[in-house]
């Protein structure tokens, strides 16, 4: 999508006057609403992409269970952050 916003000298007109009706024409096209709605914008991840992330955390949770059952983990205790007094 290409937009043009073009503006020309006019007589005695002053640079300052000049990129003041630059900003209102680049206004009026509306080209920096349309940039800043797509600045932030992300794709939803695709159905394949969705349940292989789902597949790998189902994995790790499981590698994670084991590790916690063979006592190779420490449990974590809640209400405690692990400081001493």
């Amino acid at each position: 999508m290409k937009i043009i916003a073009e503006v020309k000298k006019q007589g005695n007109e002053s640079g300052a006057a000049l990129i003041r009706r630059f900003t209102k024409r680049v206004q009026g096209t509306k080209a920096l609403m349309k940039v800043r709605e797509e600045r932030y914008f992300s794709r939803k991840l695709s159905k394949l992409k969705t349940k292989r992330r789902a597949l790998v955390s189902i994995d790790k949770r499981k590698a994670y269970e084991r590790l916690k059952k063979l006592g190779k983990i420490v449990e974590k205790v809640p209400g405690s952050n692990g400081r001493r007094r």
